[in-house]
């Protein structure tokens, strides 16, 4: 039997980019999961186009004592549960730590990007990151993958703060823009 060829995928900021985020308040309420009024319509597209989709998140509230790990799997779980119409998420992966605890799973660094590839098959040359910190393009392009800035809550600011050393492939309003612009980017390399 033939191995399987490598699968595309999209890894997703959660807070800012999927989900509604207010800079500087940090979410562990599962009541107050809100998402983006046309995230419905990019999982839509993310699925209809064959694209795995994980959520990547770097959740320092867990290490700063705002909230446990138990409260950021239940909004996570909120989460799927509202996208599983649109399309399911393959799995959730984030980083609980402070960002002084220097650890080795915090965006940008590639822990857990490697892990999904690794885990899942995934091509990294055929799959994108998408979010709203610069941070989050590092973590794609130290993977290979396509990198793309949403303008959703951080991403005005990050584009404004960081200019030219913001290396993203596509600068896009919304998720929805982004897999917009995913896709066309597949159509094109054909």
């Amino acid at each position: 039997m033939p191995a399987k060829a490598p699968l595309k995928a999209v890894l997703l900021d959660r807070d800012g980019t999927v989900i509604k985020e207010k800079p500087g308040v940090y979410l562990g309420d599962p009541e107050k999961v809100r998402l983006y009024k046309n995230t419905f319509a990019a999982f839509k597209l993310f699925k209809k186009a064959g694209y795995k989709i994980f959520i990547v998140s770097n959740q320092s509230g867990i290490g700063r004592g705002y909230f446990s790990a138990a409260d950021a799997a239940a909004v996570n779980a909120r989460a799927a549960a509202l996208l599983k119409k649109a399309a399911p998420v393959e799995a959730f992966y984030l980083c609980p730590h402070a960002p002084q605890e220097r650890c080795r799973c915090r965006k940008p660094a590639p822990q857990m990007g490697l892990q999904i590839i690794s885990k899942y098959k995934i091509d990294p040359r055929k799959s994108f990151v998408v979010g709203d910190k610069k941070s989050d393009i590092d973590f794609g392009r130290a993977l290979g993958m396509g990198a793309v800035l949403v303008l959703t809550a951080n991403g005005g600011a990050q584009r404004a703060k960081y200019k030219q050393e913001l290396r993203a492939d596509k600068i896009t309003r919304d998720l929805l823009g982004a897999a917009k612009y995913i896709l066309r980017s597949e159509a094109s390399s054909l």
